[in-house]
């Protein structure tokens, strides 16, 4: 399999490229030459074989001629290390449950894939790797959690100060070694800028071989297909469900789409948003136009220019009347949000996180239009990340789950920076 540039100014490359370079180097993403089509036969199946097997086939032509098969089941059994229930809610909604993994978070699972395959291809280097990453909340720790210790591997990770939640906050600089923890007096936006910046520093890049960890990476969007099909796997309904995907910078409902167009069956896609409201715009008519997050309760989708939307337009090539048949999006509000974690509750016995409230509200929104579909959501966090909002909402305290027990007991030690680029770049030449 070869990569290609959105940009289509570098040359094609492998997988193995692909993941060490991050983006090409005339800063585009990269996207895969060919989309692997499922056959029926497949999807039967994998309502029947082991989670491993059915990922090994969706994974193998993506990393096909750059990662013998026996380290990709190595891989792959490391990822997919924990439950991924489709729990039912309602009559109508379900839950896809992302956050049984260890940072409570369904980056895990990206993170997770990507940290052993760049494990891998450090190994066949000969200096340092660097991994360069902007978080708005749980890609953080995930990212964290996944490279901790991992030989030849240095991560940076940038996160807008006083924007992220306690529990996010620990899990960032918690483990010390080789996870480096940047606090910015910013929002994500800067954040992101900041490390943009970094990758096309020509006379940085000269000297410290860096990578990024976040969407726009192949080996962390790519393995975010596998729980659409895990998903289907547990799908009981008649028809192929509607799939509400609580939307930040869109790499995951990008993999959801991805898995479609190899033959996943879906009825249609909503990219709930809160009130960063890009791609909602778009969608209903009114042109892309980016413009500066706004912070609110689903934090981790706080993104005013989504990086990914670009991949989705080219899923679609850039045909926006079949983008819009297959994809809406919903803007939920703060207000409405809270109104939901407390409804929710209160009459079906289900705790939300603030990012899957968006993403039930948006689906219930939906379904109410389409009284004959049903569909689930994708709970992307666990609620004690939010424990203020969540137990306030809930009138109930949040068990704590024992995976982060001495997280939650260790000791804040982030570097405080500004959003001026130039002490990022100090901090990397560090490295060299």
């Amino acid at each position: 399999m070869k990569y290609y540039s959105l940009k289509h100014g570098s040359p094609p490359v492998d997988f193995r490229t692909a993941t060490l370079l991050g983006q090409a180097p005339d800063r585009g993403l990269y996207f895969p030459e060919q989309v692997p089509v499922w056959s029926p036969s497949f999807l039967e199946r994998c309502r029947q074989v082991p989670a491993t097997e059915m990922a090994f086939e969706v994974m193998a032509p993506y990393v096909a001629g750059s990662m013998p098969d026996e380290v990709l089941h190595r891989v792959l059994t490391e990822t997919l290390s924990f439950p991924i229930p489709l729990v039912r809610v309602t009559e109508n909604i379900s839950s896809l449950e992302l956050f049984h993994g260890p940072t409570l978070a369904f980056k895990d699972i990206g993170a997770r894939f990507m940290s052993r395959c760049l494990g891998y291809f450090a190994g066949q280097e000969t200096g340092k790797v660097v991994v360069l990453v902007a978080t708005s909340g749980d890609t953080g720790g995930a990212v964290a959690n996944g490279f901790y210790n991992v030989p030849g591997v240095e991560v940076v990770i940038l996160y807008p100060s006083g924007k992220v939640s306690l529990v996010q906050e620990k899990q960032l600089p918690a483990l010390g070694g080789n996870i480096h923890a940047l606090e910015v007096m910013g929002n994500f936006d800067d954040c992101q800028r900041m490390v943009k910046e970094a990758f096309a520093d020509q006379a940085l890049t000269e000297q410290v071989f860096l990578t990024s960890a976040n969407s726009i990476n192949v080996a962390r969007w790519l393995p975010q297909q596998l729980y659409y099909i895990l998903a289907w796997a547990q799908w009981k309904g008649t028809t192929p469900p509607v799939i509400s995907v609580p939307s930040g910078n869109f790499g995951n409902i990008c993999a959801g789409l991805l898995a479609w167009k190899s033959g996943l069956p879906v009825s249609h896609f909503i990219a709930a948003c809160n009130v960063n409201d890009v791609v909602p715009r778009f969608l209903q008519g009114e042109g892309y136009h980016p413009k500066r997050a706004l912070a609110t309760l689903s934090n981790a989708m706080d993104v005013g220019d989504p990086s990914n939307f670009i991949r989705i337009l080219e899923l679609f090539d850039g045909n926006e009347p079949a983008l819009r048949q297959m994809l809406s999006s919903e803007s939920i509000t703060d207000e409405d949000t809270e109104k939901t974690i407390e409804t929710v509750y209160n009459e079906h016995g289900y705790t939300l996180d603030p990012h899957g409230a968006v993403g039930y509200l948006a689906l219930q929104r939906y379904l109410q239009g389409h009284p004959a579909a049903k569909g689930y959501f994708l709970e992307t966090a666990h609620p004690l990340k939010f424990p203020e909002s969540v137990e306030r909402l809930t009138k109930q305290s949040i068990p704590v789950p024992a995976q982060v027990v001495q997280v939650l007991k260790g000791e804040k030690k982030s570097i405080i920076t500004g959003t001026d680029y130039t002490s990022l770049r100090d901090f990397l030449l560090r490295f060299r």
